[in-house]
């Protein structure tokens, strides 16, 4: 049978964010399985091939991937950010699922695990404008996102973080939700969303996001 309308688009999710008194350091940080974020893209039967997890404290907001079961190379260009292997997070730091056209207050950031540098074997973040916004988030400041990456046989782990002064709004002691979405990108396993997939406008369009609660517990 085919289906009509995909299954998470008849939901709204919302999934916590675990707090962390440190969320970046010189040195790699272990996320539990506690931090661990669901992909709802399971309901339509999506492969799974990235374990994605995100903490939060009042500097900011991290994210830790590991993507296995690779057989190929990633393919990542700095260039050709929104082309390449890698993380896309979107986050509206006021959760306005309500509307269909980006805020001020909405980002969207890619970071590659690779496909930087002079040599193309660096990790590199950037930020992206959203189609379409009635406002862009204020421009972030060179080298102001964090990233380190390590490459892996069958695949590569990616950590990464995005820190408070690079979210316009962000307020965690009064603004406790926020809009998220996160997509992994892989031109051999494919996509791995959040929620929706591909055949909604959830590059540009906020209120196909879903929420994530930052919880302190």
């Amino acid at each position: 049978m085919s289906t009509v309308l995909s299954p998470p688009f008849l939901f709204r999710f919302a999934t916590p964010i675990r707090y962390r008194s440190k969320i970046w350091s010189d040195r790699s940080l272990a996320f539990g399985e506690e931090f661990r974020l669901q992909s709802f893209g399971l309901l339509e039967g999506k492969r799974q091939f990235a374990d994605v997890r995100a903490a939060w404290n009042e500097r900011g907001i991290a994210f830790s991937i590991n993507v296995t079961g690779k057989r190929q190379a990633a393919w990542c260009r700095e260039s050709r950010a929104v082309e390449s292997d890698g993380l896309q997070v979107w986050i509206d730091t006021r959760a306005t699922n309500n509307v269909h056209r980006a805020t001020k207050f909405c980002h969207r950031y890619v970071f590659l695990p690779t496909g930087g540098g002079h040599s193309l074997r660096e990790p590199a973040a950037d930020q992206l404008l959203i189609n379409r916004a009635r406002e862009n988030a204020k421009p972030i400041r060179p080298g102001e996102l964090r990233i380190r990456s390590l490459m892996k046989a069958d695949g590569y782990t990616l950590e990464c973080c995005v820190p408070a002064t690079a979210l316009t709004g962000y307020d965690p002691s009064e603004y406790d939700r926020i809009g998220f979405y996160y997509a992994v990108m892989d031109r051999e396993l494919g996509w791995q969303n959040f929620s929706v997939g591909t055949q909604f406008p959830f590059d540009e369009d906020p209120s196909t996001w879903g929420v994530c609660e930052l919880v302190r517990d």
